[in-house]
């Protein structure tokens, strides 16, 4: 693709997203980046700053309400370079996961043309979804908000989905896994009983374990289970009685919370103590979703599952049923130097211009 006014503007914008710090836990600057971006340039009373997310809302016009959300958080843990941008690519701390869709929707935001809207378009920015899941910044606009929200007829979580439109989503689970032993000395280790070692059998069974296969309809899901942190005593001549690892645990749209709970208690058996410590539902897909249908239909995206865990779950608790569709590329997500390819970014800025001005 080549350069164009609007390529560069939504370069251009995304990379000043990056430089806003915005790190789970530390979202104030960039949501008060957007909610000032905003009132420069819509009207005032469509913007609305609730903690540290954002709300843009125009006037009620006799269609359905549709949402677009987008998170401002990045995941921490993070030793990036500068950001920066060239012809190919934006690079940078969530580039793709999610600072170019949310700068897609800003743009979108600002260029509406309301008396060709085929849809009354709600536009989510909100704070720590990368987060447990009681945590989420949408948790308090909904309480602030929940008039608006929960009277969504549909709505389009941005995550980065390479172009296709990814239904449903994963559920996903943390569990903390405790083993314990008795203290001795390393040099007496008879005299003890080693909490680490005692985690061997089932480590060793995590490392032959094959992804789990599991279709909803045509849909594959694949469950996985996997172990994230260790903790333990840190002194190195001492037999540790203690040791704790964290699993996590991704399970498909066609398995409650309770059941993916079970699976794991039925897997650890007696070998550790299991204390489930975050617990996210999985998302059905909602295929048969009018509004769906419509944009598959212009599209004519590919459709595939969401092998993550996103707020489509969150939002199907409310009753609204919503798909995952933006720029960006998935497998860049959580990656250190992370990339955001800049054609992408025009494409989905195009089809959702259309999408939100083409009456049903």
């Amino acid at each position: 693709m080549t350069s164009s006014p609007l390529r560069d503007e939504l370069a251009d914008l995304t990379l000043d997203l990056i430089r806003v710090e915005s790190v789970t836990g530390n979202e104030s600057a960039i949501a008060e980046y957007v909610a000032q971006w905003f009132r420069k340039r819509v009207p005032e009373e469509w913007v609305d700053h609730v903690g540290n997310s954002v709300l843009v809302v125009p006037p009620e016009n006799g269609h359905p309400t549709l949402g677009l959300f987008g998170h401002l958080d990045t995941v921490p843990g993070r030793e990036d370079r500068p950001a920066r941008r060239d012809d190919q690519f934006v690079y940078g701390t969530g580039a793709s996961d999610m600072k170019g869709a949310l700068a897609v929707k800003m743009l979108l935001a600002t260029r509406l043309r309301e008396e060709d809207l085929g849809v009354r378009p709600v536009f989510v920015f909100y704070d720590a979804e990368e987060g447990p899941y009681l945590k989420s910044g949408l948790i308090p606009l909904e309480e602030a908000r929940g008039d608006l929200l929960r009277k969504l007829d549909f709505a389009i979580c941005m995550e980065p989905t390479n172009g296709t439109i990814q239904m449903g989503c994963t559920g996903t689970l943390h569990a903390t896994l405790s083993f314990d032993g008795k203290r001795a000395h390393t040099a007496r280790p008879w005299q003890g009983e080693n909490a680490m070692h005692k985690a061997g059998p089932l480590l060793t069974e995590l490392l032959s374990r094959k992804p789990v296969d599991i279709y909803y309809g045509e849909l594959l899901f694949r469950e996985v289970i996997s172990i994230t942190t260790a903790t333990g005593p840190t002194a190195r001549n001492v037999v540790p009685d203690e040791f704790k690892l964290n699993l996590n645990y991704r399970f498909s749209p066609s398995k409650s919370l309770e059941q993916a709970q079970k699976d794991i208690i039925e897997l650890v058996g007696d070998q550790a103590t299991v204390s489930f410590t975050d617990l996210c539902p999985s998302g059905e897909p909602c295929l048969d979703n009018p509004v769906f249908q419509r944009l598959l239909k212009q599209t004519g995206a590919p459709v595939e599952p969401k092998q993550a865990w996103t707020d489509v779950a969150r939002l199907q608790t409310w009753g609204i049923d919503a798909i995952n569709y933006g720029p960006g590329d998935g497998a860049q997500a959580h990656q250190r130097n992370e990339t955001a390819p800049i054609d992408p970014l025009v494409t989905a800025y195009e089809t959702l211009q259309v999408f939100l001005h083409t009456q049903s």
